[in-house]
């Protein structure tokens, strides 16, 4: 079964002539598109089509290198713009081998709907195309939506590519480190291995059984693997970090409380916990309206 072309719209508040200079200049489509890390485009003769070199960063000094023509671009009716492309790579790591596409331009009132449809052959035999379909082919949809949000808001609100991609992909490391740490102290020490020390807090705590406390440590535990969870589900996440920084130090006091002691160990609540508060800080202010591939209509 053939997959789907991939498929991203948006409308932008601005003029024609900044979304194409944005679209069309190679040193600034860069800058806000995930998929490429450069973009150099050759000496062309006149009425020749426009010849692109690009590349793509892999980590690790490794790096996809690919070729593009740029096969036309007109005005139609209304305003309407169009560029078409034809793209491929012959690297070896690639899972695409060669494809084509299009971006529209189409203006409606104060604001210019942007969108792009583009399909591609894939490498690697029937394995590559189960692997696309499954993974490569939503990946870069997804890549590709959050590149618009991330052009829209360069535009609209002038904040520029690099800032808004230091504060998601850093917004997002401390998430995973959140939910890790939630989800680890709440199935190791409380689930699975059930610590004498968790049990012996809640024992200072409150006059409880051995048993009843032993019920309210695994209680907890899988009250913290579901709020680990939810790190990764809920998509505010400036509401959690903001809840972390109530929840937090109201914890670290419990502990203390319960067992003072625990202040000389190492690694102990105390330092713990003010590492988490400080993580908490940081992702409160970077997450503030973080761009997101979910304002796109994947679909037409």
């Amino acid at each position: 079964m053939k997959s789907k072309p991939v498929y991203v719209e948006i409308a932008i508040d601005t003029d024609m002539d900044s979304l194409w200079r944005a679209t069309q200049t190679p040193n600034l489509h860069e800058q806000w598109d995930l998929r490429f890390s450069s973009i150099t485009y050759l000496p062309k003769k006149e009425n020749d089509p426009q010849h692109f070199s690009y590349k793509r960063s892999l980590g690790f000094g490794q790096e996809i290198q690919g070729w593009g023509i740029t096969v036309g671009s007109y005005d139609g009716k209304n305003g309407e713009r169009t560029s078409s492309l034809h793209f491929g790579t012959d690297h070896t790591l690639s899972p695409i081998k060669e494809g084509r596409g299009y971006w529209k331009y189409i203006p409606k009132g104060n604001s210019i709907t942007f969108l792009t449809q583009y399909d591609y052959d894939t490498n690697f035999g029937k394995f590559g195309r189960l692997l696309d379909r499954m993974l490569f082919r939503p990946l870069i949809g997804w890549g590709t939506a959050l590149s618009f949000d991330v052009l829209k808001r360069w535009l609209e609100k002038e904040e520029s590519p690099s800032t808004q991609y230091f504060r998601f992909f850093t917004t997002w490391f401390i998430t995973f480190l959140i939910c890790f740490i939630w989800l680890y102290h709440g199935l190791i020490p409380k689930i699975v291995f059930m610590h004498p020390d968790e049990i012996s807090m809640v024992e200072n705590l409150a006059p409880v059984s051995y048993e009843n406390a032993y019920w309210i440590v695994f209680i907890t535990g899988i009250i913290e693997v579901i709020f680990g969870v939810i790190w990764i589900l809920y998509k505010n996440k400036r509401i959690l970090f903001g809840l972390q920084l109530i929840v937090i130090p109201l914890l670290t006091l419990t502990a203390i409380i319960a067992q003072p002691s625990s202040l000389v160990h190492p690694f102990n609540p105390l330092t713990l916990n003010m590492s988490i508060i400080l993580l908490s800080i940081i992702g409160f202010f970077l997450s503030n309206d973080l761009p997101t591939a979910t304002t796109c209509k994947r679909k037409r």
